[in-house]
């Protein structure tokens, strides 16, 4: 952030901050009094403001200044930095990229501090200059908050919710309990027992400092409506990162030092071995905050640096969201309906991990739901409970799969069955055999879009006839970001600019009005808030059974189910972005049809 140096009466002047008049006065009065700090001076006159004066400073000496009351303060920049050396040396963290922080200070020539956090930071320290006031408010705003979050220090896994007053309570109270866990930390080094890294890991793990950290972390990333948080140790530190709205966003950086009672702590509550550092775990946390339950499906990996985890965080009450609020259009929402109240048939939800598979077959299977029908499900991982249905987890271990769990379905009277996942020939034909019998069974599958379906069951082995014979429709579905409906701003683009999500072009001039969303604290500056469904509705008719019989090509398949009413992925995301919910970029991003 070098910046071009300017003398600093040149630098007031030029920027009509004072006259020369009042300039030459100072130096007169600054050689009567031989005050070598010519900028008191003019402030002692009247002249100058202490503001112009720091700015005046910073040019000469080559630094930025910056005004930390309208300044983007990055969360990650503080978090990085303890507290104690924040308020030791008066300095406030501004922002950070991959190889240095920018850290806001009165005087950017203080060594120590500069060596204390680049110390504690791991990161080349660039100085920038700001007002001490602003510096005193800002380290005030940020840290004397911490009093008002109270995150439970129970050693259950499970958290409760109710004491944090929002996102940036929560923040301040995790950097205070990243500073009291670096204060255990530092107390066990300096009793000797470095050497037993193992023993003192496990022991900080069940510290009072960490439980809290640790809870605090999953219940930040709740109130921040994440579904995923990222714990990923990096050579100098560990990043916590969190998924909101599909996005990954990251949330703040911890002390490498804290890594592994962090990571054992996390291990501890999902049940895990935590002696086991070398193959990749598997656990459960169960959460309750907020006066909701949560699950928390918990999976550990290594990695050069450590351990890393990755928690998927499942809000048991987004399972009976409904039909209704999945995005869908009317018209494909009718036409799920009658199809799913088939009799039997085989209905099929398709894309990749995380487009909201799941919860449109759990919405289905709610609506089904009544005292007149047998459900079952099988399910790895069983994600929600729902009341009224049986549901059978998945048990590799005690050999129960996919296959034996349907096969003992089919003894069970049941009316509708769920298969989570058709990963295999076997699932697929147990679960065809249902459907030929008079069931109706909802499953999944990864494929990019419905037509693929098909190809896909045909690929695992599945003869094209059984599939023609029990396929009744299948939805291919994405996750897209909404446009924050109450930040947001028209603007105008080519009509010719659309033509790739298929609009309709008559005028090569003509403009159509779309909206944007304006960056806000509510949306997290990114303009977004709350995600939609783009879908991809294929309902399978006597034509396109034909073709799935002969193999016909894809490309075929697709063009006779567009004649049969199915509209694109991108043509879906064409009609939201027009209604202002979402815009053209996130179609892009979520669906790759739609660049071309």
């Amino acid at each position: 952030m070098a910046l071009q140096r300017v003398p600093f009466t040149k630098y007031l002047v030029d920027n009509g901050y004072a006259t020369q008049e009042q300039v030459d006065e100072g130096l007169n009065v600054q050689k009567q009094t031989k005050n070598p700090n010519l900028g008191q001076v003019l402030l002692d006159l009247g002249h100058v403001g202490e503001r112009e004066v720091l700015q005046a400073q910073a040019q000469e000496a080559g630094f930025q200044f910056i005004d930390l009351d309208n300044e983007a303060i990055e969360a990650s920049a503080v978090n990085i930095v303890p507290e104690r050396i924040i308020k030791l040396h008066t300095v406030f963290p501004v922002k950070k990229d991959e190889t240095a922080i920018y850290v806001a200070m009165a005087n950017p020539r203080n060594i120590q501090a500069i060596d204390d956090v680049q110390l504690a930071s791991g990161l080349r320290v660039k100085p920038v200059i700001a007002i001490p006031g602003a510096i005193e408010d800002a380290i005030k705003k940020e840290f004397d908050t911490q009093q008002e979050a109270d995150v439970s220090g129970d050693t259950t896994p499970a958290t409760t919710g109710g004491g944090a007053t929002g996102s940036a309570g929560m923040s301040a109270n995790i950097r205070s309990l990243m500073a009291q866990a670096q204060v255990e930390r530092d107390a066990d080094s300096d009793k000797g027992r470095k050497g037993q890294s193992a023993d003192s890991d496990e022991a900080m793990a069940d510290q009072a400092p960490i439980i809290k950290l640790a809870n605090a972390l999953i219940q930040q990333a709740i109130v921040d409506d994440a579904s995923d948080i990222h714990v990923e140790p990096q050579e100098k530190v560990v990043r916590i990162r969190y998924r909101v709205d599909g996005v990954l966003m990251e949330a703040m950086a911890i002390p490498k030092n804290l890594q592994a009672p962090l990571i054992s702590r996390l291990k501890i509550m999902a049940e895990m071995n935590i002696a086991e550092r070398r193959v990749p775990q598997d656990g459960r946390i169960e959460v309750r905050t907020g006066g909701k339950d949560f699950d928390l499906r918990v999976s550990a990996i290594p990695t050069p640096f450590g351990e890393k985890i990755v928690m998927r965080i499942l809000d048991k009450g987004n399972a009976m969201v409904g039909l209704a609020k999945l995005g869908l259009s009317e018209e494909n929402l009718a036409y799920i309906e009658e199809l799913v109240s088939q009799p039997n048939g085989m209905f099929l939800c398709t894309g990749p991990t995380g487009s909201g598979k799941t919860t449109t077959q759990y919405s289905i299977l709610n609506m089904l739901n009544s005292i007149e029908r047998n459900i079952i499900t099988v399910e790895d991982p069983i994600e929600y409970q729902l009341g009224g249905i049986a549901q059978v987890q998945v048990n590799k271990k005690a050999g129960l799969n996919f296959g034996t769990a349907l096969r003992s379905f089919l003894r069970q009277d049941p009316d509708i069955i769920l298969v989570g996942e058709m990963r295999d020939l076997e699932t697929a034909e147990i679960a065809i055999e249902a459907s030929l019998t008079g069931h109706l069974v909802l499953s999944t599958l990864h494929t990019n879009d419905a037509p693929s379906a098909t190809v896909r069951m045909i690929d695992m082995g599945v003869e094209p006839y059984l599939i023609a014979a029990t396929v009744i429709g299948v939805l291919a579905q994405r996750l897209g970001r909404k446009i924050d409906s109450k930040n947001r701003e028209p603007y105008t683009v080519k009509a010719i600019d659309l033509q790739r999500f298929g609009f309709e072009v008559n005028d090569p001039d003509e403009e159509v009005t779309l909206y944007r969303g304006i960056p806000h604290e509510r949306n997290r500056q990114t303009g977004y808030k709350g995600r939609t469904g783009l879908h991809e509705l294929l309902r399978m008719n006597a034509e396109m059974a034909e073709m799935v019989v002969r193999r016909s090509p894809l490309g075929d398949l697709k063009e006779a189910a567009k004649a049969n009413g199915m509209k694109e992925l991108r043509e879906d995301g064409l009609e939201k972005v027009l209604a202002g919910i979402t815009d053209p970029q996130e179609v892009m991003r979520v669906d790759s049809t739609a660049g071309f």
